[in-house]
């Protein structure tokens, strides 16, 4: 479930402002949109795991937050990151 350190690390190279940016919202979210598509395919096969459930709505909520925070503040990186995530907005 949890993002491997290769993984992350390929994460933050792509979607960091600059070098060593591990903090920025454009990180943040994509971050946490890997985290959310791995919760999603374990509670695909765990249904019943509902502390799971509660923790991948946590995030969403974050991710939520952490979106309109980017919207408000720059409509063109908003726009380039979710067209880059493939996010539904």
């Amino acid at each position: 479930m949890a993002i491997f350190t290769a993984r992350k690390a390929e994460i933050i190279k792509e979607f960091a402002s600059k070098d060593g940016d591990n903090g920025s919202t454009e990180v943040q979210v994509a971050l946490l949109t890997e985290h959310i598509k791995n919760l999603t395919e374990h509670l695909k096969v765990h249904r019943k795991d509902f502390t799971s459930r509660r923790g991948l709505l946590k995030m969403v909520g974050q991710r939520s937050k952490l979106l309109r925070y980017l919207r408000k503040r720059d409509q063109a990186r908003y726009q380039a990151l979710i067209k880059s995530l493939g996010l539904r907005r």
